[in-house]
């Protein structure tokens, strides 16, 4: 049996179920002629209610934020195992990949410039839920012998759902815990390692070049394997240290080549920002109109920062601190970085750039048509208006995004798989192995449905973890309340003292 009849046999076993939880998690309903998932509306609204009832703290509490990032409070002694700067780009690296560099240019084709003034609106709204959720990953956390943490929702989540008993509380955790196993395995790790793949070979001459061989595919799977094995092995703490050189490197190439052709650009600015603005409120030519280009614009920003899905208070809970609210307010910069700054490049330097890919798509659009663009053709595109060799660039971003990404998710989908399973060195290890067999997995087969059903699993994470969210908002304020009257009576710990 050759890989072409694997990936029919596995595609074939996976396509029912697929089918059938996506359209339970992806129920869709039709405004203003634009059809949408309800789990879009779910993460925004969540996010507007919290946003609400912290008065914005998003807005007041940045410049701290960024101040504990910063290492200005807390001591080394703190229980936990990263810094706050570790915890945040371990989170960070997560989120930020793919779907910034292709989903964006998709959003944006479909809903045009507008798209991104929501998508910033979205971010920051979600600034505040994951302010909520990293709170209590860490107010509830567990600290091992050992000096390791577990933390995030299969702490929180227990607690949140026991006033309803125990048996609803430990299946409500369950099926979050096997829903994000599920989507790490697949989705944050399998489709990362394909993708990587396939840009590595096209930019080394596609079916021609010396990746298109039959077993090349293969061997690089086994060799990213093999890095994502040599970080994982060593925990949190390994993570934390990649992740503190690697994300900031991601960010610095990708954010460096869209600012150059931004600067080749400089004069189409304000131009583009207006039709950002105007767009957001009048779009021309696309299905639905206002509410159109908003649901698209909210829908590309919650899928981008997972703000409400539960699985960055997992790495969030690694953090050294005595005060759980302190990663709550570092955890808010993680949609920040990752929508309004990332995202938001990326949509300026494709309507600044203004490619023929994507100018087709919009017509398209305009036309009353439903076009598939491809996300990261358009962006590709867009760069090489200015950077003719930006394919090569482009190829390194991947790479990085990529490998941050399935770093962060096999931490995440290891403590689910110690949820199910319980903790110990031999179950750690058998997961480990099983998570790089899916790395190797992933780089020789396509898999739509499984995909499909990774993501519809994702979701299926928010459902479960939203509701305990509003379950436990008093929790929250009690600790936000308690932790800002100290700082203005100045009674924080400061890291120099």
């Amino acid at each position: 049996m050759d890989l072409s009849q694997v990936e029919s046999a596995i595609d074939g076993f996976f396509a029912p179920i697929a089918d059938a939880v996506s359209s339970v998690i992806f129920f869709e309903v039709t405004i203003a002629g634009v059809t949408f998932p309800l789990i879009v509306a779910w993460l925004v609204i969540g996010a507007a209610v919290f946003t609400t009832v912290f008065k914005g703290v998003q807005t007041w509490g940045f410049g701290h934020a960024v101040a504990l990032v910063r290492g200005k409070y807390g001591s080394k002694d703190d229980p936990g195992e990263v810094s706050h700067f570790q915890a945040l780009t371990s989170a960070v690296s997560g989120t930020v990949g793919l779907g910034n560099i292709a989903g964006v240019a998709v959003a944006v084709s479909l809903g045009g410039p507008g798209a991104t003034f929501w998508m910033v609106v979205a971010g920051l709204l979600g600034m505040c839920t994951k302010f909520v959720e990293c709170t209590l990953g860490v107010k509830y956390r567990e600290e091992h012998e050992d000096g390791t943490v577990s933390g995030g929702p299969f702490r929180y989540l227990p607690i949140a759902y026991a006033r309803f008993g125990k048996p609803v509380a430990a299946v409500m955790t369950g099926i979050f815990a096997v829903a994000i196993f599920f989507f790490g395995a697949v989705g944050g790790n399998m489709f990362q390692s394909n993708q990587t793949f396939a840009q590595a070979k096209n930019v080394t001459g596609g079916e021609d070049g010396f990746l298109g061989a039959d077993a090349a595919g293969l061997i690089f799977g086994i060799v990213l394997a093999a890095l994502v094995g040599l970080v994982i092995i060593g925990g949190i703490k390994s993570i934390g240290r990649t992740t503190a050189k690697l994300v900031p490197a991601m960010a610095i190439i990708y954010v460096s080549a869209c600012l150059v052709v931004i600067g080749a650009n400089v004069t189409s600015v304000p131009g583009a920002f207006g039709e950002i603005i105007t767009g957001a409120f009048s779009p021309d030519g696309v299905t639905g109109g206002v509410v159109g280009v908003l649901i698209i614009g909210f829908q590309r920003a919650a899928f981008s920062n997972e703000a409400g899905i539960g699985s960055a208070p997992i790495a969030h809970s690694a953090v050294k601190t005595k005060r759980p609210v302190t990663e709550g307010l570092v955890a808010m910069l993680e949609p920040f970085i990752d929508t309004v700054i990332i995202c938001t490049m990326t949509a300026l330097t494709i309507v600044i750039a203004r490619p023929q890919s994507w100018l087709d798509a919009r017509d398209a659009v305009a036309d009353g048509e439903s076009p598939d663009p491809d996300g990261v053709v358009l962006t590709s595109d867009a760069f090489a208006t200015v950077v003719p060799w930006f394919p090569e660039v482009l190829a390194v971003a991947v790479a990085l995004f990529a490998f941050s990404t399935l770093i962060t998710w096999a931490y995440y989908t290891q403590k689910a798989w110690t949820h199910l399973f319980g903790r110990s060195v031999r179950n750690e290890r058998i997961f480990q192995l099983i998570y790089c067999l899916f790395t190797v997995f992933g780089s020789v087969v396509t898999l739509s449905d499984v995909i499909s059903l990774a993501d519809a699993m994702l979701f299926a994470c928010a459902f479960v973890n939203i509701l305990g969210l509003y379950l436990m908002l008093p929790v929250v304020k009690t600790e936000l309340r308690e932790y800002w009257a100290d700082r203005k009576a100045d009674r924080l710990v400061r890291a120099e003292d």
